[in-house]
């Protein structure tokens, strides 16, 4: 018997520049499906902090960056690790001075499929 997982992609999420601002605001919807790998693009020309949680300051990101995580590479228990179903990623200005004025901000997330 052999098993296998496929590599399927939610919908891209994406926040305009017009929308970032001093407070966290959500990079499009909550998770559908626990997230394997996820990456996140800063196409603003603004430097932006990103939250795992809407509260706190998690990691920066410069324009034309992206952070690219493969979560469950490296996971070899029986439970692979995970970004949770309903899980959100966050983002707002770094600061007033570094503020984007153009651009979108853009979250792809790639999760496991049994088949």
């Amino acid at each position: 018997m052999s098993f296998s997982i496929r590599l399927s992609p939610e919908p891209v999420r994406s926040l305009a520049h017009t929308s970032i601002g001093a407070a966290y605001m959500g990079i499009g919807t909550a998770l559908d499906h626990k997230a394997r790998i996820i990456n996140i693009s800063n196409l603003t020309n603004g430097q932006l902090m990103i939250s795992f949680d809407g509260v706190h300051d998690h990691f920066p990101l410069v324009p034309a960056a992206f952070l690219h995580l493969d979560i469950c590479k490296n996971d070899l228990g029986p439970e692979l690790m995970s970004l949770e179903v309903g899980d959100r990623l966050y983002v707002k200005e770094l600061n007033a001075v570094s503020a984007p004025n153009k651009g979108s901000v853009y979250l792809t997330v790639f999760y496991g499929k049994d088949e």
